[in-house]
């Protein structure tokens, strides 16, 4: 009989994995605010960079454009975010983050720190920096988004 392939020990099975972790975290941590890892990287993105155009700002966070505007559709519905076409070419949707957005996104840094304090927690402050090192390594090879 064959044998198996190994998955507990892939790394993408790992990496999976621990997207998991990190989604169920963040979710726990966050759970008053009714929002996703990726609504809450677009306010920050957003306070970074006012009136972004969403293709622009669906590559920054690494999102799938496709589907981009039904995430920004939720994010407009709970008055956090405003769309409007672009004078110059209105194809393009540019996005602003409202006053209410801007106070949300500063409601739940705390709740985001503790996420991330939390993900890191089991290793040591050494095997943190390296990890986060790694992993920047590692995305940033594979290119944008």
């Amino acid at each position: 009989m064959a044998k198996s392939f190994d998955f507990q020990h892939a790394p993408g099975h790992l990496i999976r994995r621990a997207h998991q972790v990190a989604v169920a975290l963040f979710m726990e941590e966050t759970g008053d605010f009714d929002v996703t890892p990726v609504q809450f990287a677009i306010l920050n993105a957003l306070i970074e960079d006012p009136g972004e155009d969403q293709v622009t700002l669906a590559g920054k966070v690494a999102f799938d454009a496709a589907t981009f505007g039904s995430v920004i559709g939720r994010l407009e519905a709970k008055g956090w975010v405003r769309r409007e076409p672009d004078g110059a070419d209105r194809r393009r949707k540019l996005l602003w983050i409202t006053p209410q957005g801007q106070a949300a996104a500063a409601q739940m840094k705390r709740a985001v720190h503790k996420v991330q304090a939390r993900i890191l927690a089991p290793l040591e402050p050494a095997e943190r920096e390296q990890l986060v090192a790694l992993l920047a390594k590692l995305v940033g090879s594979h290119g944008p988004g």
